[in-house]
């Protein structure tokens, strides 16, 4: 698709789901006319859930101040942050004195995302919207819970913004010899529609809450490849799954390695500085998710690249080429979480050290004023 087609769809995409928050008329006006992603003053991330914990001794970088939160309770010793594999990120993004609260996926179980909010102090009543980066059970495991437990406190028009019908495939996992597959999850619409809770697919960029953007579907740009996951099924059963006709087609009833085709990324365009691109899991290709960014935004300056980048399975070139093309975008700052691995951190350590910051459970990231 052409810039011109990208950011046609952005602008028509961004005016239809702005007006679910209740924008300022001026706000919607203003990004109508302009034809720009929003920007806002500042973004404050914090990493509800990931794999590990570190020493509170946070990282220190010119461009972004980062803190981190005691592994215990300070109310309750009993208590403390739980890791797991899987990923969840509080985003707080304001403007002026206008402030906005997402939710960036939710982990893999329940517990564990309950536990570390209530260990921060994260009031799960100030959430606005939901965001799934894509259909992995480590990324949406903890929903279903949450909201059970806490949709009486959230808003009534309570929206989840997805990147596509691709998020509600069946995943399975290889288990045992070829051919033979344990489930690996499924993301129930019948559920989310029960706690009343909207589902908005966004194959198409779509700027969320007024203050964030979605990349929509990304393209392939670079050398990178989906590297191994899971295997998918693109079919509904008994009302469960998803309805894709032409990729079920093509994979005759049966699983299918996984192409993510739908997996979006969640960006902010910072004042004065860039944008701010968020992977979660970066299945596409973490410079992809980057390109993707800058192209339907229009915008060339990279602050901050951040999330799971999935290259724990990646070979040594393929780690060494890809920091190379993080250097060639330039970014200020490079966050790898969750599912990128201890193998691109040696690399960046080598070849990034002065953008490298990282990451654990109960780590707030502020960017901007």
């Amino acid at each position: 698709m052409s810039f011109a087609a990208n950011r046609r769809t952005f602008i028509l995409g961004s005016a239809a789901f702005a007006a679910q928050f209740a924008l300022p008329q001026s706000g919607v006006a203003q990004l109508l006319k302009g034809g720009t992603v929003p920007t806002v003053d500042s973004l404050k991330v914090k990493v509800l859930t990931d794999s590990s914990y570190d020493t509170p001794r946070a990282g220190t970088s010119k461009w972004v101040k980062v803190t981190r939160a005691p592994f215990t309770s300070q109310t309750d010793f009993r208590k403390t942050l739980h890791n797991e594999w899987g990923l969840s990120l509080a985003l707080e993004s304001r403007v002026g004195t206008d402030t906005r609260n997402l939710l960036l996926d939710y982990g893999y179980t329940t517990n564990a995302l309950l536990n570390n909010m209530e260990i921060l102090g994260l009031d799960s009543a100030k959430v606005q919207g939901l965001i799934l980066s894509h259909g992995h059970f480590d990324h949406y495991g903890g929903l279903l819970g949450w909201l059970q437990k806490n949709r009486d406190r959230l808003p009534a028009d309570l929206t989840l913004y997805a990147g596509g019908e691709d998020n509600f495939c069946t995943r399975k996992a290889v288990r045992g010899a070829p051919g033979q597959f344990a489930e690996g999850g499924v993301l129930d619409r019948r559920e989310l529609a029960a706690l009343k809770v909207k589902v908005v697919l966004c194959p198409d960029p779509t700027v969320i809450g007024g203050h964030a953007f979605t990349t929509g579907t990304i393209q392939r740009r670079s050398f990178e490849r989906v590297l191994p996951n899971t295997f998918v099924e693109y079919a509904k059963k008994d009302g469960v799954g998803c309805d894709i006709p032409e990729a079920a087609a093509k994979a005759g009833g049966k699983p299918v390695p996984d192409e993510h085709l739908n997996e979006h990324a969640t960006c902010f365009n910072l004042k004065d500085r860039g944008l701010v691109v968020m992977s979660s899991c970066g299945h596409r290709g973490i410079i992809n998710s980057t390109l993707q960014a800058m192209e339907v935004s229009g915008i060339r300056k990279v602050h901050a690249i951040l999330g799971g980048f999935h290259l724990f399975p990646a070979d040594d070139e393929y780690l060494r080429r890809t920091v190379a093309e993080l250097k060639t975008l330039n970014p200020d700052v490079v966050i790898p979480f969750h599912c990128s691995g201890p193998n691109l951190i040696t690399v960046l350590r080598e070849q990034l050290a002065d953008r490298l910051v990282t990451s654990t459970t109960g780590t707030e990231f502020t960017f901007g004023a």
